[in-house]
């Protein structure tokens, strides 16, 4: 068993079960754990370059949570070492007029990670699994249908050569009204405030059923799912951290052989 078991999610999976304040990969001082997450983004980078060399797999991380629970700020500081030639971040927004015209996985097919390249997807294709289950748009056989076809989807993607690591950021319902308030209450982050917050947060029980039901559907082999406590920010970070650094680690990335042509060569 590693560390990560606990926070995968199986086939009896209660999103009550864990703890968002759990903090299982924090150790020793705050100085410390800041310098472990700055290891871990420079042997990130180290891993993507040898990923990126190699030219053969690739690798997608999926991020989903409520509002606030920090998909911006674990970009920011798990890839904060990493090479932006190498890392491709795609942020789903509500989808266009283009975008609903056509399937729901249409617009994802755009943006899976090419060849020797890790993807960051900011919220994602479970979007449609979520709040058009809250609000009602589709009923509960239009939803089955949709996790199948997201099983298939990601099935696809492990077959030519993606390895899929999506990552539930659990926030509580406390941590979040400090958050929002957060950005009320500041100037320079009011920004990130927008009033729809505090309406999907009047349904957040709603939220935390269609989250448990879409995980426990769509966390399989090829495409599992874990859940990440993230009340604190820190403990988040380095539990992405350390499970991308793990997941490359397992895949051991190799450049190409060196080639033998080259042996002696002098540049002039």
């Amino acid at each position: 068993m590693t560390r990560f078991d606990p926070y995968r999610v199986g086939h009896k999976f209660r999103l009550a079960d864990i703890d968002p304040a759990d903090t299982p990969f924090l150790k020793g001082s705050g100085e410390a754990q800041r310098e472990q997450l700055d290891q871990l983004a420079k042997e990130l980078d180290g891993l993507q370059n040898l990923l990126h060399a190699e030219g053969k797999r690739k690798v997608l991380l999926v991020l989903q949570g409520m509002d606030t629970s920090g998909k911006d700020g674990t970009v920011r500081w798990v890839f904060s070492r990493t090479s932006p030639l190498g890392v491709r971040v795609a942020a789903f927004k509500a989808p266009s007029a283009e975008e609903l015209a056509h399937d729901f996985l249409w617009r994802c097919h755009a943006v899976v990670p090419r060849t020797g390249e890790l993807a960051v997807w900011n919220r994602s294709h479970y979007e449609d699994v979520l709040v058009p289950v809250v609000e009602g748009w589709i009923d509960k056989a239009e939803a089955r249908r949709r996790y199948a076809q997201i099983n298939d989807f990601e099935r696809l993607l492990a077959e030519t050569g993606t390895v899929v690591v999506k990552c539930m950021l659990h926030i509580s319902l406390g941590e979040q009204r400090e958050r929002l308030q957060a950005r009320i209450d500041e100037p320079d982050k009011q920004w990130k405030f927008s009033r729809d917050d505090l309406v999907v947060r009047k349904k957040w029980g709603l939220y935390q059923r269609a989250y448990e039901k879409a995980l426990a559907e769509t966390s399989t082999a090829h495409a599992p799912w874990f859940v990440i406590p993230a009340d604190s920010k820190l403990h988040r970070n380095l539990m992405i951290a350390r499970l991308l650094v793990k997941t490359l680690r397992d895949m051991k990335p190799r450049a190409p052989a060196p080639d033998p042509t080259l042996k002696g060569l002098i540049v002039e």
